[in-house]
């Protein structure tokens, strides 16, 4: 349990950031209408919604690349999500204006440093959602591990906790004379349906304390974003 929660938190805390970083470099010059080509690229990024490859070519790149039974397997394959994508990039769109950029530019401002010094410090409402989705997903991950991690060292916290409940569950569906061999049946039943609620309980605890300190930035950020595409 202790090893599958440090797994769990590592593939969180670096998977997030990957992911945070790589949205919001690729956000940025989609969001910029002097960006040549940006309506095609920002085509073969949708695209992957309506043609996927699925699993099998999937699971032949992660081997190919070497990335099995690794943590890299379960921060890179997931590492950019279209949707929030979407929102950071329609976020930029909106609040912060060209004639901002401009200024920047006459300063001397590079865009590398315009990003990391202007667009940052204005996008904290999306930055926080995008950062929320993102953790919540690498948090609850759940078939990557199942694909592409197989040593016991590296599973996350959600493989433990099905290997929990398969056991609780063989427990609560034994007939009544395998289980008086154990304990009495109600008993069974009721550790095992404690088991699955105390679960649940673990698995939703770290969101639980985060979400209050980010509420109001997740709101904003999340209406904000959908207002145009």
């Amino acid at each position: 349990m202790q090893t599958g929660f440090l797994n769990s938190l590592f593939y969180t805390t670096v998977g997030t950031a990957v992911s945070v970083i790589l949205t919001v470099l690729a956000a940025y010059p989609l969001s910029r209408r002097d960006m040549y080509g940006r309506g095609v690229l920002m085509f073969l990024f949708v695209l992957p919604m309506f043609i996927s490859g699925g699993l099998i070519p999937t699971y032949l790149v992660v081997s190919k690349l070497g990335m099995i039974d690794t943590p890299w397997a379960m921060i890179f394959p997931t590492a950019l999500g279209l949707f929030n994508l979407i929102i950071t990039r329609t976020f930029f769109q909106i609040n912060i204006p060209e004639e901002l950029l401009q200024a920047a530019q006459i300063d001397g401002c590079s865009d590398f440093k315009f990003v990391t010094h202007v667009v940052l410090a204005l996008s904290k409402p999306v930055l926080a959602v995008i950062i929320l989705l993102y953790a919540i997903g690498k948090w609850n991950s759940y078939f990557e591990a199942l694909i592409y991690v197989h040593k016991l060292s590296l599973q996350p916290l959600q493989i433990v906790l099905r290997d929990i409940l398969t056991l609780s569950t063989f427990t609560t569906e034994m007939s009544t004379e395998q289980a008086s061999i154990f304990m009495d049946v109600e008993d069974a039943r009721y550790i095992g349906f404690l088991l699955k609620y105390s679960l649940i309980i673990i698995a939703s605890l770290p969101f639980m304390f985060l979400y209050p300190f980010i509420q109001k930035y997740f709101i904003k950020g999340i209406l904000i974003g959908s207002l145009k595409g």
